[in-house]
């Protein structure tokens, strides 16, 4: 049994004899609001002030905010495999965004935390954005949606398959297309040449890019879905579940299509912020947490729920980003980096926990955690044993909420970008990555995949491998090594001054990987130049 394993198991049995002892047998409510590529500097509580978060902002003033807190990966499907499994997405293989058609991609025999809450008598949801897949071998969508989040222990589900920037545009109802019909069933055409696609909201450059549709048929179905009133839509559905629970207790799973590109906040929303449709459409995503706090309040339930409010990676520094950086904005701070790079701006991630009576008020917490330890958290809330091998990479997490351990609840730390020579190992305060550069999108501004050292460099971040303008030092190190304590932002690679803990940084991802199949990407580690384009569009 790994040594991190064992110390989760015996803080979840310590814990569970004292907080939730047998005087306080009723179990809380659990919603986990799951925004998609909100940046470390995207809400007020975390430095934002073009922006107003007033509902964000009051669960960080009635709960702990953490400040080195992780994504499982820094792009959103492997993200969400991590959260959902606990375990990190590498050992699934999952290193980018996966296709609409897409087949399921966590194995229906592995635990979930929905599987895990639901067998201890949770009424679990999932709503909003999907992105793991549907069906044994690929997405059927004129078909029942089989395996799917049924199989992996939701009792139910509603929502959009992949992101909002890719097809299908329809919403799903547990295994159906909703308001599709048998006379016209939703068909797959991909991109071939004279396929006549239906239509889908008409939206112009200044909201970002989107894929067009590769279905055709099910027109009724796609009149259904308005890119304007997503974030109203999962908001409604979610707090009207929330007000038909009865006396079990309740998972809420919501995956906010906000923030991500496009950028389409309802009408009512826009203009209100002071950094374009990219502000506009937190201010969106602020309300539908207010949203459900007031659910939660209404149904007489919020004094025992646990509310955990996170991002799946960090800010993309998309058409969206850009023009909000423009007016003032810096989604990730001042923290280095991109959405699918290992630098800290693509993993380091809000994440705010509130529960009433067990984490103190206005309080912060600067343990090291990632949204993989959900599994463990929750098997200890609910004093349930987990096997080793389902727990995987999962760590209790429950103290760090709690109370205010002295020692770290995680020892080390392993995030993996959209490409793998740069895959990120921490461990205390020592970041290694193992190549020069991010590891993600490499673009230069104006281009929807800016990334890399170039849009670093353009955003005004200073690093000692590339200079003022992105282009990296001939005599810049192989890898990268950063001393996160004394340089969170990762100003100065230090990774020629101290040999020894690099290579005790190598040997422990070297172990992290062991019996992984790491894909060789014929990718250079250097920055390309400015006009390098992505291949996904993510």
């Amino acid at each position: 049994m790994r040594l991190k394993t064992l110390l989760s198991l015996i803080s979840a049995t310590v814990w569970a004899i004292t907080p939730l002892s047998a005087a306080e047998a009723q179990l809380p409510n659990v919603v986990l609001i799951y925004a998609d590529d909100l940046g470390y500097g995207d809400a007020g509580c975390y430095g934002a002030t073009k922006v107003q978060t007033p509902n964000i902002d009051k669960l960080a003033t009635e709960g702990r905010r953490f400040t080195d807190a992780h994504s499982a990966s820094a792009v959103c499907t492997p993200s969400r495999y991590g959260v959902m499994t606990g375990e990190y997405p590498m050992r699934a293989g999952l290193w980018g965004p996966c296709s609409p058609t897409s087949k399921l991609l966590i194995d229906t025999n592995k635990m979930t935390i929905a599987s895990l809450l639901n067998q201890k008598g949770y009424d679990t949801s999932c709503f909003g954005k999907w992105h793991l897949g549907f069906g044994e071998k690929s997405a059927d969508y004129a078909k029942p949606l089989r395996p799917g989040p049924l199989e992996l222990g939701f009792d139910y589900y509603f929502g959009v398959p992949v992101a909002n920037s890719a097809p299908p545009y329809v919403f799903v109802e547990n295994d159906t297309v909703v308001g599709m019909t048998e006379d016209d069933p939703i068909v797959y055409i991909g991109r071939k040449a004279g396929a006549k696609a239906t239509p889908i909201t008409r939206l112009t450059r200044e909201h970002g890019s989107r894929v067009g549709n590769w279905f055709g048929g099910a027109v009724e179905a796609h009149k259904l879905y308005n890119d304007f009133e997503l974030g109203t839509e999962m908001a409604n559905r979610a707090t009207k579940w929330i007000g038909e629970r009865s006396d079990n207790p309740f998972f809420l799973y919501l995956a906010t299509t906000n923030i991500h590109h496009p950028f389409t906040p309802a009408p009512r929303f826009q203009g209100t912020s002071e950094c374009g449709l990219y502000g506009d459409f937190i201010h969106e995503l602020d309300w539908i947490v207010g949203e459900v706090v007031k659910a939660l309040e209404a149904k007489g339930v919020a004094d025992n729920t646990l509310i955990i409010f996170t991002s799946d990676n960090g800010g993309m520094f998309n058409h969206g980003g850009q023009e909000a950086f423009k007016d003032g904005h810096r989604q990730n701070g001042d923290l280095l980096g991109f959405k699918f790079g290992s630098w800290e701006g693509g993993h380091r991630i809000p994440f705010i926990a509130k529960w009433p009576g067990k984490i103190e008020p206005n309080t912060e917490s600067t343990q090291m955690i990632s949204s993989v330890d959900l599994l463990a958290t929750f098997a200890a809330i609910t004093e349930q044993d987990v096997e080793s091998a389902q727990l995987a990479d999962s760590v209790n997490i429950l103290p760090a909420l709690i109370s205010d351990p002295e020692t770290p609840v995680r020892e080390s730390l392993v995030v993996t970008p959209r490409y793998s020579a740069q895959m990120m190992a921490r461990k205390g305060k020592w970041c290694y990555i193992g190549a020069q550069n991010s590891g993600g999108f490499n673009g230069g501004p104006g281009t929807h995949a800016a990334g890399g050292a170039i849009a670093a460099a353009y955003v005004g971040n200073v690093n000692s491998d590339f200079d003022a303008k992105g282009k990296y030092k001939p005599d810049a190190p192989e890898a990268q090594l950063y001393d996160l304590e004394a340089d969170v932002n990762q100003t100065k690679n230090v990774y020629k001054d101290y040999p020894e803990v690099v290579q005790q940084m190598k040997a422990l991802l070297k172990e992290a990987c062991e019996g992984v199949n790491i894909p060789r990407e014929k990718r250079a580690a250097r920055t390309p130049k400015p006009k390098a384009k992505a291949k996904a569009k993510e």
